[in-house]
């Protein structure tokens, strides 16, 4: 059985000759059963083998074509010469006191003159186990431009998008490693690094190959998407057919505030996002998300929690609170007395409303931590006073 990609042994070539000779090949991860129907069509084969191509990857998760025994051997050796399968380097492992693994990934970057002296792109995906299922967050950007100042991935700013199949290499790194002990439910939410409505097209791709079911078979209801709240793509994503849950990073309850924290709300403000909200079509039983979190001192107060209640009234939807993971960043936790006085305001509206402790804190694998920290310090650039509070 295939397995996920290690750091390479010793071969006698360098790390750039390495990768020159992979990118010599075409990559197949990232096609949909009708792109690799197609090319093996091309390649004079029957159809048909494009849909177990397909299958061996997305079902079967093997990432060496010797290993695809659904496919003749005389193929598995073209295959071999002339494609390969992009599975991400795993630079690291760390392993939380909680079960979750937090992956460090090296990245296959294009070759040229510029890129031969700088090392690859890095993206983290994270493993959360529980009982009954496990939950995998990963990134759709390398780094992220929407800079919202309590996130330390933010200090990274934006690096490259990420291809379709560099994102589903995430989910298929993290099932294959924990592959002799599998829960019957798979969640994967796109979480992570970057902001997926600004790189659209291969995201879509990336998730029509995980709902397929005759690629990874995931449920709808099992994957959620997280924007900061990227008003057009939110509108676009609503005209999908094939699509998964959605959830809104709001953070804030005025524009003044979710200013001072999230820049792309000066283009995208509250107003704009809320209607956008309210005109997304949601499915039976299908609600909204609206992702809090909660800084302590600054957006955690009981008129907060009010505002927040009227701003959504009437849109099917719930509230996750998530309490600040400390950070080097300028801000700080709230207290448990803040947390209950906030959620209490919300139930008392009648709003679904959940707190949501972040996993695997303890290997900065928790909500706002990922920031690639063992590929070098990560240095704030905000201000080191403490956020104001906010307006009465």
């Amino acid at each position: 059985m295939s397995s996920p990609t290690e750091k390479p042994a010793h071969t006698g070539l360098s790390s750039i000759d390495l990768e020159r000779s992979a990118r010599s090949r075409r990559d197949l991860l990232g096609r949909s059963r009708d792109d690799l129907r197609a090319l093996l069509a091309e390649m004079g084969e029957p159809a048909y083998r494009g849909a177990q191509l397909y299958h061996a990857l997305y079902v079967e998760r093997r990432f060496d074509f010797s290993a695809m025994s659904n496919l003749p051997a005389p193929l598995q050796e073209r295959l071999a010469r002339e494609f390969h399968v992009g599975i991400p380097e795993i630079s690291q492992r760390f392993c939380s006191s909680d079960g979750s693994v937090r992956y460090l990934l090296n990245l296959t970057d294009p070759i040229g003159a510029e890129q031969a002296m700088r090392s690859p792109a890095r993206v983290e995906a994270v493993f959360m186990p529980s009982e009954g299922r496990q939950t995998i967050c990963i990134s759709t950007q390398a780094g992220c431009a929407v800079d919202c100042h309590f996130c330390l991935t933010a200090q990274l700013g934006l690096v490259r998008n990420l291809t379709a199949g560099e994102m589903l290499a995430q989910v298929l790194i993290a099932l294959e490693d924990h592959r002799e002990s599998p829960a019957p439910r798979t969640n994967v939410v796109l979480m992570g690094q970057g902001e997926p409505l600004l790189n659209y097209e291969p995201v879509m791709v990336a998730l029509r190959i995980m709902l397929d079911p005759n690629g990874m078979g995931l449920a709808a209801r099992h994957v959620t998407l997280s924007t900061s709240g990227i008003v057009p793509g939110i509108e676009r994503l609503a005209q999908e057919k094939i699509r998964p849950k959605l959830a809104i990073s709001l953070n804030a309850s005025t524009d003044e505030e979710r200013d001072a924290i999230m820049p792309i709300n000066r283009k995208y403000p509250l107003e704009a996002l809320i209607a956008a909200c309210r005109k997304y079509p949601l499915r039976p039983r299908e609600q909204l998300t609206f992702e809090y979190v909660l800084l302590g001192g600054f957006n955690d107060s009981p008129e907060d929690a009010r505002r927040v209640a009227r701003l959504i009234a009437g849109i099917r939807a719930k509230v996750n609170l998530i309490p600040w993971n400390p950070s080097e960043l300028p801000y700080r936790p709230p207290t448990s007395e803040r947390i209950k006085e906030f959620r209490d305001v919300l139930v008392a509206k009648d709003v679904p409303v959940f707190v949501r402790y972040s996993r695997g804190q303890d290997v900065s694998a928790a909500c706002g931590q990922l920031a690639l920290r063992e590929a070098g310090p990560v240095v704030s650039t905000i201000a080191s006073a403490p956020p104001a509070a906010p307006p009465a």
